[in-house]
């Protein structure tokens, strides 16, 4: 039984899916999905997933949608990256709730916005209020994490994964290390677990000459 996510480099969301899959040791292949140039619209994909989003996880026998679901699946089938107990299952499932309204859900507009659309179409005001936002949310996950190592348990687990996810791109979206220490260290903590790999690593991106990457 073959496992594929559809995916791409830049989406933060496929990556927390992948990362997730490539930390539990889950075989997986990556099927690349040209978003930049509308593929997401298109009737085939939207057969897929009508929501015209990535991450798609199709795992021979189910096609789920949403990266904090494919995260649960990677969580159930493997009993890796999850809590112990119920109540660190629940504190897993509030930090990823957390990450998708308050963390990621600025993050991703925020990035596109301020590099993967023309500049004349990049609007201050959302700018700024995704900006701040986005510092808001930062600040209260920099604060939990200065008397604790990781979110949720007393090891790595997909919360980690998911709050995680956006803050490795390198991209400017008014996100710097340098100004939450505690986010930092978590960050290099994530990143020295065996197995990780960088998004633009992990995930396809276009062929040669088409990276969307180098044209922003």
């Amino acid at each position: 039984m073959t496992i594929t996510l559809y995916c791409f480099a830049e989406s933060g969301n496929a990556y927390k899916a992948a990362l997730a899959l490539e930390l539990a040791g889950v075989p997986w292949e990556a099927r690349f999905v040209d978003f930049f140039n509308g593929e997401t619209r298109a009737p085939e994909f939207r057969a897929l997933n009508p929501m015209g989003e990535v991450p798609v996880l199709d795992t021979g026998t189910e096609t789920l949608t949403q990266s904090g679901v494919i995260q649960h699946w990677v969580m159930e089938t493997t009993g890796k990256l999850g809590g112990n107990t119920p109540a660190e299952a629940r504190d897993i499932l509030r930090w990823t709730i957390f990450d998708n309204q308050k963390v990621s859900g600025m993050a991703g507009p925020l990035r596109f916005l301020m590099n993967f659309i023309p500049e004349d179409k990049r609007d201050p005001g959302a700018i700024g209020f995704l900006s701040g936002r986005l510092k808001a949310s930062l600040t209260v996950l920099d604060g939990e994490l200065a008397s604790r190592d990781w979110l949720a348990t007393d090891h790595l687990t997909c919360a980690d994964i998911s709050c995680a996810g956006y803050l490795y791109y390198p991209e400017p979206f008014s996100f710097d290390r340098a100004d939450y220490p505690n986010i930092d260290r978590w960050l290099d903590r994530i990143a020295a677990t065996p197995g990780w790999k960088h998004p633009y690593d992990l995930l396809p991106a276009p062929t040669v000459g088409q990276d969307t990457r180098e044209q922003t």
